[in-house]
């Protein structure tokens, strides 16, 4: 008689990146006959994929594991799990804070799960792993053929990991370690199964993605532009996109990428943090506001008609309000398409946490309130200069509507529209009709 498969309710924060983690960490659990649940009480085991950039990060997840224990009193032997950033960022201490975890992991080590089931299973003692072992990782997901089964026409594929920026408010490079690229084969064979699953929109994933190097065929470097170039050839893949890059490694090669590679999709998110050269020095970016802006020209000189996204932390310690200023006017000049910004928040072992002149809460959040005005008005702008306009849009999901589909322009917008007749999946032409609060609403061109 066969066991009835167990249940993983895996809850994700963050980024894209920690999403993509999570839908490789059901591969590898359906591996061993787990299969996904949306319903937290009825799982087997319950894994929290964690993410460390936000404010207070630790303490909501500390929060949720005081939530989850109530599950495991009526369950003894549910099994739970803390993975990721904050587990690589607080170890051994969330066992200590929360005795009813099972397992803590770091994002660089879930392909071992199955392992650390079974050694928990045998010694009934919480087992903690906070190794770096990326390359590892890696070489076991693609070993075992990477049964993934998108449930979508868009895929993200991490192809780098890491960071050697060390900005002074990131913890990425002491939670994922030294920067790592996947080699070229391994991506094009992902992609390639992608593709033959109805996968559509591929966007390459990298906490620094646009330093990818990987190891290509014959042993040499490839660049990202080298990679979009050969990922542009897979038949089915009609469109690509990556994030997020640093201003440090956006060269002339891929720069050229976005006006040489036509399934290249024109939007750039190109985070800047700031506009002034005092505070980008104190976050160590290495870069200045004027090289930020030199940037952006040649990138439009490329692609006239390419979209800019950013992020933005303001009341970084020191920061006064002519620094301030200075982030304004680079956003007034730039002319952002979409873009995230926050008021800067200590991360425990971070420069920056220790630094002098930490900004009063209520004057960050006061600027941030000027800053996420003026960024409205121009996504605001944005979007309405594409009412009229004429481009294709990746038939995503349904509307809420009989008849009605929800798909993504090139700029990532969200469009709306009547598509009876047409399937998920399908590029269809359109034009803008209106601008909503988060989307737009469009027509088809009627097929010749």
């Amino acid at each position: 008689m066969t066991a009835a498969p167990k249940a993983v309710f895996i809850k994700t924060y963050g980024c894209q990146m920690n999403a993509y983690d999570s839908e490789r960490m059901g591969d590898v659990l359906a591996g061993i006959g787990f299969r996904r649940t949306e319903d937290a009480a009825a799982a087997d085991l319950i894994v929290l994929n964690t993410c460390h950039i936000r404010e207070k990060a630790a303490e909501k997840v500390y929060s949720e594991l005081g939530k989850l224990k109530k599950l495991k009193r009526r369950n003894s032997e549910l099994v739970i799990a803390v993975a990721g950033c904050v587990a690589q960022a607080e170890g051994e201490e969330i066992v200590r804070r929360a005795p009813a975890v099972d397992l803590v992991f770091g994002p660089q080590t879930y392909h071992r799960l199955p392992s650390y089931l079974d050694e928990l299973k045998r010694s009934g003692r919480a087992v903690v792993e906070t190794e770096f072992p990326a390359a590892e990782k890696f070489l076991k997901l693609d070993g075992d053929g990477a049964a993934r089964r998108p449930e979508n026409v868009t895929a993200f594929v991490t192809v780098q990991e890491g960071c050697d920026k060390f900005c002074t408010f990131c913890v990425v490079p002491y939670t994922r370690g030294a920067e790592f690229s996947r080699p070229v084969e391994r991506i094009l064979a992902e992609a390639r199964r992608l593709a033959a699953r109805g996968v559509r929109e591929i966007t390459l994933l990298g906490q620094n993605v646009n330093a990818y190097r990987g190891e290509g065929r014959g042993g040499g470097r490839w660049s990202l532009a080298d990679l979009l170039a050969e990922l542009a050839g897979i038949g089915g893949i009609e469109r690509l996109r990556y994030t997020t890059s640093h201003p440090r490694d956006m060269d002339r090669h891929l720069i050229a990428a976005h006006r040489d590679n036509p399934k290249l999709m024109p939007y750039l998110h190109l985070p800047v943090q700031a506009g002034s050269d005092r505070v980008l020095k104190a976050m160590n970016r290495r870069h200045r506001a004027a090289d930020y802006f030199d940037l952006i020209g040649e990138i439009r000189a490329a692609r006239p008609d390419i979209a800019v996204s950013g992020d933005f932390i303001v009341g970084f310690p020191g920061e006064s309000e002519e620094d301030f200023e200075l982030t304004l006017e680079m956003v007034r000049q730039v002319r952002f398409a979409s873009a995230f910004s926050f008021a800067y928040s200590p991360r425990p072992g971070t420069p920056a946490a220790e630094m002098p002149g930490q900004v009063p809460a209520q004057e960050k959040n006061v600027r941030l309130l000027r800053l996420q005005q003026l960024l409205a008005e121009q996504r605001q702008a944005f979007n309405v200069a594409c009412i009229g306009r004429q481009f294709e849009v990746l038939l995503d999901k349904p509307g809420r509507h009989p008849g009605q589909f929800v798909g993504r322009s090139p700029y990532l917008q969200a469009v709306y529209l009547e598509g009876k007749g047409y399937f998920r999946g399908d590029l269809v032409s359109v034009v803008i009709e209106k601008v909503g609060a988060n989307s737009l609403s469009a027509h088809i061109v009627d097929r010749e």
